[in-house]
């Protein structure tokens, strides 16, 4: 019989422990690594089901760009109003009317009408403006503010914007005017414009307005002995202009406007205007033929007494220059 080695039993006990306790510790370490893989795969498929059901990017409406290429459509403004941060500065112009002949070079050396004005967009959509003119040293502030837009998908079809004044008649009292109190200098325009751009060349709008005076002359009645209004205080009336463009920063314009209120006399005739658009990045230059001769848009529609059918036309331009800050 072979003789036991007194070490070979503690040694293969040991051995044994060893064994057992790293075939545990692997099961444990396989099983944490199965839960652990579960664990991200639940993860994943949680992350995939809330991916599929996060809420959609909100999409940007696009909007019409253009519908005209400036604040000004022969003697109408346009439904445009700049971005903000825009500053614009306005030269106008109205020459006597061309019927003169050579007399006065069609009206080139007459008396001429003009304007200065200066606009900034204070914010998106809305723009404050100051104007000065020589006609009566008329000055006047004025409003133009965004409404609606038309956009692209055809949501809203039209773009409408309102633009008003409050003028005022700066010249000194004397027997030639009417001033009594100094708000019978005032006088308010108020339009609201309504545009569509029906393609890249044609634009229109229609634009309906109400001038307002303070104060107007009158007449003193034989039979009642009461100084009666020559015409009323409140006067309203619609344009209807359009443009088409004939090449890149080039287009035609034509412009009407139609006096709505009958006053008990000197109604004033309407306004049949044509020219033509020249555009740049920084410059808008318009040259027309019109019948109105002031550049205050609630004289216009009230005083205006130069008849197209008899010829009373008018050179006119107006001039923009912008600067962006």
């Amino acid at each position: 019989m072979k003789k036991r080695n007194k070490y070979s039993s503690p040694l293969s006990f040991v051995a044994t422990v060893c064994l057992v306790i790293l075939l545990c510790g692997s099961s444990f370490k396989v099983e944490a690594q199965a839960k652990t893989a579960k664990k991200d795969t639940s993860a994943k498929k949680a992350g995939a089901e809330t991916d599929t059901t996060a809420v959609a990017p909100v999409k940007k409406t696009a909007y019409a760009k253009n519908t005209f290429d400036g604040n000004f459509i022969i003697d109408n403004q346009t439904v445009m109003v700049p971005i903000k941060g825009t500053f614009e500065f306005d030269i106008q112009h109205r020459f006597g009317v061309v019927s003169n002949g050579t007399k006065d070079l069609f009206g080139i050396f007459g008396g001429a009408t003009m304007k200065l004005g200066f606009s900034y967009t204070v914010v998106n959509n809305l723009q404050l403006g100051f104007d000065a003119t020589n006609e009566n040293m008329i000055v006047d502030w004025n409003l133009k503010f965004a409404i609606l837009k038309q956009t692209k998908s055809g949501s809203m079809p039209v773009s409408i914007t309102y633009f008003g004044n409050a003028a005022m008649d700066t010249r000194k009292k004397d027997n030639t005017t009417l001033f009594v109190t100094t708000s019978d200098r005032f006088s308010y325009f108020n339009q609201i414009i309504i545009a569509r751009k029906f393609s890249d060349k044609v634009s229109i709008q229609v634009a309906p307005s109400v001038s307002h005076f303070n104060n107007l002359e009158g007449y003193l009645d034989p039979n009642t002995g009461k100084v009666m209004p020559l015409m009323k205080h409140d006067n309203f009336s619609i344009a209807v202009a359009g443009r088409y463009k004939i090449a890149e920063g080039v287009a035609l314009m034509a412009n009407y406007d139609q006096p709505l209120t009958q006053n008990p006399a000197n109604n004033p005739h309407p306004n049949l205007s044509f020219g033509i658009e020249m555009k740049t990045s920084g410059h808008d230059f318009e040259v027309f033929f019109g019948n109105y001769s002031s550049l205050i848009p609630q004289n216009n529609n009230v005083f205006n007494q130069n008849d197209f059918k008899k010829g009373q036309f008018l050179i006119g331009f107006n001039i923009s220059r912008l600067w962006n800050f």
